[in-house]
């Protein structure tokens, strides 16, 4: 798949342009030109690693948006076996903006939850963009409490802008389905392991996010709000995205350093888009990593565990202060 560039990697772009055009010109004539492709080569990876070095706020929100970027069905076809995926809130509809199935991983059975916004404009419809509405959430708390009866541990994978805000979702109680949703997480008798993938957008995000261990990708986010929500609420335009981005603090080192999130998963040079294999071996360490934490803990150990760390956040000091 040829790479897509964002705006501020247009420097790197002109580099691949340039190495392809020589990669050509070899393969095409017997002219040996592999000396001038590997210096080249070398230049793009090392400008690539300076640009990604000093990514604003705002840049990473664009790499988290990223269309090449890996989803939920794409870890979940290199990190688990025996995925069968269950449809359905047995209510009213079947969401497919979340992904949710039965799997093994090392060949331990678990539940997979996850946001899936697709690829092209066919699948991006039937998606709806990974923006899900009330059925979507119900189907995920439905999934959850069937792994709660067979004991097996929960893996959410997290990227969507936001819970899908049409009349249609509000007159099913969008609102509420998250809610509950919490409301089950929290006392959840399994462990929950969840990960930001891409952009973990208010709510939409939360009604899956309240994991024991919440893992986060190097270029992800993670907010209240978009940049550009934020920025139409506070100055009435988006153009000041950015400086939104900014002042949000979405990113993993800033949400690693409050305590929102207990780790970063780094990805490779230039964004898990750029070298799937390398991600997907990051992630697997990673969520092996987070699920030998409970190895042999008690189910009441577990909930003090997640109490604890649910109270945890918004911790404020009290300072007299003196007239």
């Amino acid at each position: 798949m040829k790479t897509t560039f964002l705006d501020f990697e247009q420097s790197i772009a002109e580099l691949e342009s340039k190495i392809e055009e020589l990669q050509f010109v070899q393969d095409e004539s017997s002219v040996d030109i592999s000396d001038e492709i590997k210096t080249l080569t070398e230049k793009s990876q090392q400008l690539t690693k300076d640009v990604y070095a000093n990514l604003s706020p705002w840049q990473v929100s664009q790499v988290a948006r990223h269309p090449q970027r890996p989803y939920t069905l794409d870890y979940v076809g290199a990190l688990f076996t025996d995925f069968h995926e269950l449809h359905g809130d047995r209510n009213f509809a079947d969401d497919q903006s979340i992904i949710t199935g039965l799997a093994r991983f090392q060949n331990q059975p678990c539940m997979v939850i996850g946001h899936q916004k697709g690829r092209d404009t066919k699948e991006r419809a039937l998606r709806n963009f990974g923006m899900s509405r009330p059925e979507g959430y119900r189907k995920a708390k439905r999934v959850m409490r069937l792994a709660e009866k067979f004991k097996l541990p929960v893996f959410t994978f997290v990227d969507t802008p936001g819970a899908f805000p049409g009349i249609d979702a509000e007159e099913r109680n969008q609102s509420e389905a998250i809610g509950h949703n919490l409301y089950v997480q929290a006392e959840l008798e399994v462990p929950i392991i969840a990960t930001i993938i891409g952009e973990g957008g208010s709510g939409g995000a939360l009604a899956i996010a309240m994991g024991d261990v919440v893992l986060m990708l190097q270029n992800s986010t993670y907010s209240v709000i978009s940049p550009e929500g934020c920025a139409s609420i506070l100055w009435k335009t988006a153009d000041k995205a950015p400086e939104a981005a900014e002042q949000l603090g979405l990113t993993a080192q800033r949400l690693k350093a409050i305590g929102l999130i207990d780790k970063i998963v780094p990805e490779p040079t230039g964004g898990a888009h750029r070298d799937y294999d390398t991600m997907m071996n990051n992630m697997r360490k990673a969520l092996a990593e987070s699920l030998k934490t409970f190895d042999g803990m008690k189910v009441d150990a577990l909930l003090e565990r997640r109490h604890e760390r649910l109270m945890s956040y918004g911790k404020f000091k009290e300072i007299e202060v003196k007239s």
